[in-house]
């Protein structure tokens, strides 16, 4: 009953909180974008939440039945401005902290859960996996994005019942995890392998990855969009480590009095940031110094950005820089032209898709982040009129679309896309 209670109490907040945002909004936007808005901030309370009998919470990702620690994080962005002011808007947060602690200190190599030990899988893969994993892709971000949310909602709110034995625990499991895979091939347990799959779907070299060199920087697995590493060493998920690994020690020292695991932190961070000088930064001769997207310190290296974040594109968004960064916004003309495979112009839309989705489609991750991140005004202006009118009638955000035809698009249940929508909806009109 307790549950259910939570459960309609959040709910109902959510709710409220979206009539009286979109009543602000009829005056600055069109009955669309209106419509559109209140839809897309009212589904992750609507369509995804589930309230534990532990007092966590469990959020799916939408039209797949399980939690992954990135997206559930981004699910709730357009809710943390209303955190201070909403018990209610707290209890969400707060007990979805809880439930990704849970996660990772029951494997921190898991990318994706289940709501208790059921056994349901995306697939039966070759790792050491639990009736607890949906699915146990290692990505560095999988890690980031919880130590993002908690110390953003902390610092918000101050809050201090996340201030929890678990928590630091999760975090000294964390930092553990990214020192061990500075050396991965030497000192990494981690192996996945799955059978009968596209190659970008497991890790070749039994299950290991293509070889990698010492570099300072940890290794990843996958990317964020699920899909393996061509180099282990992924420069937005570094950059992103680099940043919650600061966070995270300044939250250990001032909050958990740990000035020991606080200061392996900021040496950990430290060796990412010169890993990243040294190798994952490149000189083109059209747009000057750039980050790379992929390199494996022996020599090889990928550019490229994926919708999925972390990208390239949304480093500023994720706290690693400024959004008018030199080398941030090289980097940004760079992944909006001819030099990235996967920057897409046609005839309703033009941005960044990704290798995960077919060519040629666009991402709505993409363009909401690109607004976000973008200092310019009729930029922005255009971006919401792309979004508005390449959601194939629906009102809700997809993953990708066809650049020439938007009724061609995967994933109409993707709460991560819808959340992002709001949040620069939010931003664009001046609601928070």
């Amino acid at each position: 009953m307790e549950t259910q209670n939570k459960y309609n109490r959040i709910v109902g907040k959510v709710k409220e909180l979206a009539e009286e945002l979109t009543a602000k909004l009829k005056d600055k936007a069109d009955e669309k974008t209106c419509t559109m808005f209140k839809q897309c901030f009212l589904s992750t309370a609507t369509t995804t939440l589930t309230v534990l009998d532990d007092d966590s919470v469990y959020l799916i990702t939408g039209d797949i039945k399980a939690m992954w620690l990135r997206d559930s994080s981004a699910q709730v962005v357009h809710y943390l401005p209303f955190a201070k002011e909403h018990a209610e808007v707290r209890e969400l947060i707060s007990g979805l902290i809880k439930k990704q602690f849970f996660c990772i200190n029951m494997d921190p190599y898991a990318n994706a859960f289940n709501p208790e030990p059921n056994g349901a899988c995306w697939e039966h893969d070759l790792t050491d996996m639990t009736d607890w994993e949906w699915e146990r892709k290692y990505e560095v971000d999988s890690l980031c994005y919880p130590v993002k949310l908690l110390c953003d909602y902390f610092e918000l709110t101050g809050d201090k019942s996340v201030i929890t034995d678990e928590v630091k625990t999760g975090l000294s499991k964390i930092i553990e995890v990214f020192g061990t895979e500075q050396k991965h091939f030497e000192d990494s347990k981690y192996r996945f392998t799955r059978v009968n799959c596209p190659p970008g779907d497991t890790l070749h070299n039994n299950g290991m990855g293509e070889p990698v060199g010492f570099t300072g920087m940890t290794w990843s697995g996958f990317r964020p969009s699920d899909d393996a590493c061509r180099y282990g060493y992924l420069i937005p998920s570094n950059l992103f480590a680099e940043a919650m690994l600061k966070r995270a020690a300044a939250l250990l020292k001032g909050e958990f009095h740990d000035t020991g695991l606080s200061e392996e932190a900021l040496k950990l961070s430290k060796e990412i940031t010169e890993g990243i000088e040294r190798y994952g930064v490149l000189k083109d001769t059209e747009f000057g110094d750039i980050y790379t997207y992929e390199t494996d310190g022996l020599g090889n290296t990928l550019f490229m950005d994926d919708a999925n974040v972390p990208s390239l594109m949304s480093l500023p968004w994720l706290g690693v820089c400024e959004k008018d960064d030199l080398r941030y916004l090289n980097t940004r003309h760079a992944v909006l032209s001819h030099m990235n495979p996967y920057y897409y112009e046609g005839k309703a839309a033009k941005g960044i898709g990704s290798p995960h989705t077919p060519e040629n489609y666009i991402w709505h991750i993409s363009l909401c982040m690109q607004g976000l991140t973008s200092t310019d005004e009729k930029e922005r202006a255009a971006l919401m009129e792309m979004l508005k009118n390449t959601d194939a009638g629906t009102g809700f955000m997809h993953e990708g679309f066809d650049k020439d035809d938007p009724e061609k698009f995967t994933r109409s249940w993707f709460a991560w896309a819808n959340s992002l929508f709001a949040l620069f909806t939010m931003d664009h009109y001046g609601l928070i």
